[in-house]
């Protein structure tokens, strides 16, 4: 798949700009704060119908307008099609493929996109909010049906923590209570196999990615965690919705004694382990930035393998943050597809990829 042009009407800080893309590597480059980013938030757009850096459709409207438009041509499944968003102030999103509605998560099947930012050098480290962000971003590009799925769950996983706050001012809640338990039990039974089936995937080819990355025989090791009821991740879903009602049972009275949501998947992770340690704790910087490499790389992978067809490689001024070796890591490992990269300098960076140069200044594409 390829994007060959962008349309930005009133998104972000542009007025209205099209960019014609090479299909292999272009480089984005421009001063900070002049548009790069938001550009790269355009394509990922195009792919999934939100943003990576908000979820609100009012802050990618440019400040004093009302109304923004994207506008993707891509040459996806052998033929070329047309991916249209508009956005509107308190109204929803308007989404149309080749002119027909469409809702976002039918998007990944035109376009899939790898997105890699400096937020993601902070995967390892940080909580396991951040890497179930991944995983649930990696398992909805490849499975729409996953999308819906968090969907569903955040809608019922909501409504149960207001019963659970307010019961007590208002007792007639509780009727409620246990059917939107239930509810969420057999939603997360099926959310659990898909997570367990992405985490075997990503161990099976990050962990060769890492030990060629890291060049010094070290081991990576990926490990779904979820309730604890649950045994076997990867169990039809009928036994893993009944350990789900059987966890739910234990925290029934704490849940209701504290008024927040125990019991569930909202605390999943998958721990990564350096040599047998956690990573977490106890990885160098340098060990933590070519374990989140590593595993980006390999959702790259996976995407390919699962589809035959690479996904756009979206770089968002990540080389300048890591030394010359892992710089020629990503660069040696991003062809073969299309591939947008984000930095403030152009020379070195062409020389060294070959690039088409995309310049940017103050929301206006420029010639260089």
């Amino acid at each position: 798949m390829i994007v060959n042009s962008v349309r930005l009407e009133g998104f972000r800080n542009y007025l209205d700009e099209t960019v014609e893309l090479s299909p292999g590597i272009n480089v984005i480059t421009g001063e900070n704060a002049q548009g790069k980013t938001n550009f790269l938030e355009g394509v990922y757009l195009l792919s999934c119908g939100h943003g990576f850096r908000t979820k609100l459709d009012s802050e990618l409207i440019s400040f004093g307008r009302d109304f923004a438009r994207l506008t993707g041509n891509v040459f996806s499944a052998d033929r070329e099609q047309r991916i249209e968003i508009g956005m509107r102030s308190g109204a929803r999103k308007q989404i149309l493929v080749n002119g027909v509605r469409k809702n976002a998560t039918e998007l990944s099947d035109i376009l899939r996109v790898v997105l890699f930012c400096p937020d993601d050098l902070n995967m390892i480290k940080d909580g396991a909010k951040a890497r179930r962000r991944f995983m649930d971003l990696a398992i909805s590009q490849l499975r729409p049906s996953y999308a819906a799925l968090i969907s569903e769950f955040t809608r019922l996983y909501e409504h149960k923590k207001r019963i659970l706050s307010d019961w007590h001012d208002k007792p007639s809640l509780l009727d409620t209570l246990d059917e939107f338990s239930d509810s969420l039990c057999r939603c997360s039974a099926q959310i659990i196999r898909y997570r367990a089936a992405f985490s075997k995937r990503l161990t099976e080819v990050a962990v060769p990615i890492h030990s060629e990355f890291s060049g010094s025989g070290e081991l990576l090791s990926l490990d779904y965690r979820t309730v604890s009821t649950v045994t076997d991740p990867f169990a039809a879903a009928s036994e893993i919705y009944a350990r789900l009602l059987e966890h739910q049972a234990l925290h029934r009275e704490a849940e209701l004694a504290s008024g927040s949501v125990l019991s569930g998947i909202q605390k999943d992770d998958i721990e990564i382990g350096i040599n047998g340690a956690s990573a977490r704790l106890f990885a160098s910087q340098g060990q933590t930035r070519t374990a989140a490499l590593s595993l980006k790389m390999a959702e790259r992978e996976i995407s390919l393998k699962d589809t035959n067809d690479c996904p756009i490689l979206l770089l968002d001024d990540v080389l300048s943050e890591l030394d010359a070796k892992r710089q020629e890591f990503v660069l040696n490992r991003i062809g073969g597809g299309q591939t947008l990269i984000t930095c403030c300098e152009d020379g070195r960076l062409q020389k060294r990829t070959g690039g088409k140069i995309i310049g940017i200044a103050g929301g206006t594409m420029i010639r260089l």
